[in-house]
Parts: structure tokens; sequence; C-alpha cells
């Protein structure tokens, strides 16, 4: 379900950090994110949005410094775009539902997908132990 808001409702919802990565296009610096080291099983959802996106059991220690993982939830849950910023041609990772800002995918990750979701945790909200088949 696509989910659109002015500017000003995401102001209000997002914290200032969140805001800036989410709808700006911010990164966090490496290493700090909240989400960076958990470990419990769960999923990740968009922190705007509230769309499942990541489960814990296609998270890996990529030694990036962010949360990466090496394959999305479903089909939908992500969204890719060309991000020429910077300098560099990269793949930007967007929600599918809300289109919020989360990060890149870079074909760098491990097996079976070979790729690395590389996601800032200000973008994302954390659900410990959620059983998918309920």
């Amino acid at each position: 379900m696509k989910i659109s808001k002015s500017e000003a409702e995401w102001r209000e919802l997002l914290t200032e950090e969140q805001y800036s990565i989410c709808r700006e296009k911010n990164t966090e610096r490496a290493f700090t994110g909240t989400l960076y080291h958990e470990q419990r099983n769960g999923v990740y959802y968009c922190v705007c949005c509230n769309k499942p996106l990541f489960s814990s059991t296609a998270k890996y220690d990529s030694g990036s410094g962010w949360p990466s993982y090496y394959q999305a939830l479903s089909d939908d849950a992500i969204s890719e775009h060309t991000d020429t910023s910077h300098g560099m041609t990269r793949v930007e990772i967007t929600c599918g539902d809300c289109g919020s800002h989360l990060g890149h995918v870079f074909p760098d990750g491990p097996q079976p997908t070979g790729l690395r979701y590389c996601v800032n945790s200000a973008s994302l909200s954390f659900e410990p132990d959620i059983n998918l088949d309920s």
C-alpha cells in the first residue's frame, strides 16, 4: 500500500535524525547506528510506515558499519533507484510503500544472493521474536 504524507507530517512523525536520513537521503556515521550490533531474532520495519523490510535471518556482519542484509523480506519491500550523488553511481534502496531512503545495495554480499543491503539504523525499527507464520 503506497503511503504519502506532506513534509510537515513527516517532520512531526520523525526525529531530526530520522527525517534527515529517510526524507533528505543523508546517512548516519558508520558504526554509530543503534541496530548495527542487534543480534536478536526478529523483523526490521520501515521507521516511517512500519512496512516489514528485513528478517534477522538475512542479517550479517559486513564490517561496513551499518546493518547489512543479504535479502529483503519480500519482493515488494524495497524499491531500487540509480543514485549518482557524491560523484559515484550506486543503487539506492527505499521503502516499497512510503519511499523513505534506507541506504544502498551492493553486489558484494554473501550467498545465496551475493547482495549487501547496507541500511541506516535510523531508517528502521526492530521487533524481536516475531513469528512470520502467524
